[in-house]
């Protein structure tokens, strides 16, 4: 009897120490899948950032290029001012929280961007005005799980993102693909409500700006009209930077550079 119940207990811890191995390896990847996201979330992200850009808008008939410079103060401050080409060259645009406003010189006037505009292009490209002003953080605002596709790739990892319920965001489902040795994001599709992959987002040419190596170009296409796209190029980028107290201010729109 003694030797029947010194192996129960035996088989019991046995049994214990599977199911906990089992729940910490469980427990680990939920962890895993928040730091990953975590990581991308963060990446353009610091207290304060300057940046010079150059955007790209391809259509079927033209093509655009504008260059800017971004200053962003956290996750609810963002001013942009358009240097060139020379025609749109003083074109600014505001976003203070949800709120968001565009100075257009040739007219002299500012103009409040109205909810209803919030889906528009912005200067017609391939972002929207929501897209600027809606700075939600991936980890705070989405369940998150990993994926394998049926063409997944091993040196990648498949991250699924659902909108947590009350959350007002656009798109009912993020796919994002992350590069396993570094956490560097290789692309992000948009689902709409009906589940149909509606635009993409990809990452390339990583560069180094301060102590960050990160992709300088971000590609967006819609899937909806294959022959246009827009591409965004960092040309410089500063994190941590002193910014002057009136950047985010209605009076820096207008003011002459």
């Amino acid at each position: 009897m003694v030797v029947m119940m010194n192996g129960f207990r035996v088989v019991i811890i046995v049994l214990c120490a599977v199911l906990m191995s089992s729940f910490s390896a469980f427990a680990q990847k939920g962890l895993d899948v928040r730091e990953i996201v975590d990581k991308v979330d963060k990446l353009y992200r610091s207290d304060t950032s300057r940046s010079e850009v150059e955007m790209t808008v391809v259509s079927e008939h033209w093509e655009r290029t504008f260059t800017m410079n971004i200053w962003t103060e956290g996750m609810d401050r963002t001013f942009i001012y358009i240097t060139g080409p020379r025609k749109d060259a003083g074109i600014s645009t505001l976003r203070i929280g949800s709120e968001m406003w565009n100075y257009l010189p040739k007219i002299n006037k500012v103009m409040k961007v109205p909810p209803s505009m919030m889906m528009s292009s912005w200067m017609g490209s391939d972002f929207t005005n929501d897209d600027l002003v809606k700075e939600s953080s991936m980890i705070k605002d989405y369940n998150l799980r990993f994926i394998t596709p049926a063409d997944a790739e091993t040196d990648n990892y498949y991250i699924e993102l659902i909108p947590k319920k009350d959350i007002p965001i656009v798109w009912t489902k993020i796919i994002l693909i992350v590069r396993k040795k570094d956490y560097i994001p290789i692309e992000q599709s948009y689902f709409d409500e009906k589940g149909r992959k509606m635009r993409i987002m990809t990452f390339s040419e990583i560069k180094k700006f301060g102590s960050r190596s990160l992709p300088s170009v971000l590609e967006m296409r819609p899937l909806n009209k294959p022959k246009k796209k827009t591409v965004i190029r960092y040309k410089d980028l500063g994190f941590d930077v002193k910014l002057k107290p009136d950047v985010f201010t209605l009076r820096n729109l207008q003011k002459k550079r």
